[in-house]
């Protein structure tokens, strides 16, 4: 069930190379870009806080979804666009 805030917010458009989206504890998107499992250029931003993948800027998925997911866990920064 999704929480009443959440709710409040569109979903943003999806990037062509979108791989997984988080959602934060509010309903800001994090996003997963990249090309994919086999490819070392995927990264994250959080379309809350504007956080995203630090150095290096681009790591394998599973490493990438790791970080990812962690932040999305902690976050609380509402989308302000």
């Amino acid at each position: 069930m999704p929480t009443p805030l959440a709710s409040a917010f569109t979903e943003p458009e999806r990037p062509a190379n979108l791989q997984v989206r988080y959602i934060n504890l509010v309903g800001a998107c994090i996003d997963v870009t990249g090309s994919g499992e086999y490819a070392q250029d995927n990264s994250w931003q959080c379309r809350g806080c504007q956080d995203g993948s630090s150095t290096p800027t681009t790591d394998w998925l599973w490493r990438t979804r790791h970080s990812a997911s962690a932040h999305a866990a902690e976050c609380r920064a509402i989308p302000l666009t």
